[in-house]
């Protein structure tokens, strides 16, 4: 078994922690490799690129907050991710620092579960040539700096939808429901269901809703306006600036993100932790 180790360098407590976690893998002699600028900042010469991690390793490690998670998950493809919390909210990172060598010591013994989380899989044109992005939390069409309100066209299966005057459009999972869409005013969707949603960005009209539809729907979303361009964000990362009129598919990627489990924790408890569901509050005192 080898792992993969990614950090967020800008994290003194994840640069600690990934130290004593290599520490704790020398002691054992359990290989282990770290994401190059990672290596670079702890000083140490046994690294790769990002890209070529998944060729070295068995499983990866992640020590950050979700965005640490999420630019690992995109280059682990199927192997499976621990994902231990150095950030603030941490929805997807399951384990605290406290439980971080439990979660790799049930990883070596084979004694783990996988949550499988399905992503999106944008068709778009970059270069002259089609390219199919992955996101495993959304893919965002945004207004960006363009000064007047956009209509962003929305068809289903070939089917328009409605044309939305609206500040940009969320195309999310089930795991992207706790991030970016939930912002915006979607709906919290528990994971593994088998469903997308759509969420308009601070919608021109009071009657546009969020909608759920069926993770096997293709979805096309165009911009209409005379001028400008309109960034494409996956999972937070600007993919391209879309022209007027040009148009992107989303639909289910066949490439699934697996996370190694926290048996101590559900869903449930997940929610109630961490948007302090059920606890009373006294502002002001």
């Amino acid at each position: 078994m080898k792992f993969a180790i990614v950090v967020n360098v800008t994290r003194q407590n994840a640069l600690d922690l990934a130290r004593r976690l290599a520490e704790w893998l020398d002691e054992r002699k359990v290989a282990y490799i770290f994401e190059s600028l990672s290596a670079e900042q702890l000083q140490t010469g046994n690294s790769a690129p990002i890209e070529e991690l998944s060729k070295h390793c068995d499983a990866f490690i992640s020590l950050g907050g979700d965005g640490t998670l999420l630019f690992t998950s995109h280059y682990a493809v199927t192997k499976p991710v621990i994902g231990v919390n150095v950030g603030y909210l941490g929805f997807l990172t399951e384990f605290t620092q406290a439980e971080m060598f439990t979660s790799v010591e049930r990883v070596l013994n084979g004694t783990y579960t996988i949550h499988t989380r399905s992503q999106l899989e944008a068709a778009v044109s970059i270069d002259n040539e089609m390219q199919h992005l992955r996101a495993l939390n959304d893919v965002v069409i945004e207004k960006g700096a363009y000064p007047r309100i956009p209509t962003f066209i929305i068809k289903l299966d070939g089917e328009l939808l409605s044309s939305y005057r609206a500040d940009g459009i969320i195309v999310a999972t089930s795991t992207g429901s706790t991030a970016y869409s939930m912002s915006a005013g979607g709906p919290i969707i528990a994971p593994k269901s088998s469903v997308f949603v759509i969420t308009p960005i601070c919608p021109h009209m009071l009657t546009v809703r969020p909608i759920v539809i069926s993770d096997e729907k293709t979805i096309e979303v165009s911009v209409d306006a005379p001028d400008g361009s309109f960034p494409l964000n996956c999972d937070g990362n600007l993919k391209k600036m879309l022209t007027p009129q040009e148009s992107i598919t989303v639909r289910k990627s066949s490439v699934v993100i697996n996370l190694v489990a926290n048996e101590n924790r559900d869903y449930c408890e997940i929610l109630r932790t961490k948007l302090l569901w059920g606890r009373e509050h006294n502002f002001g005192q």
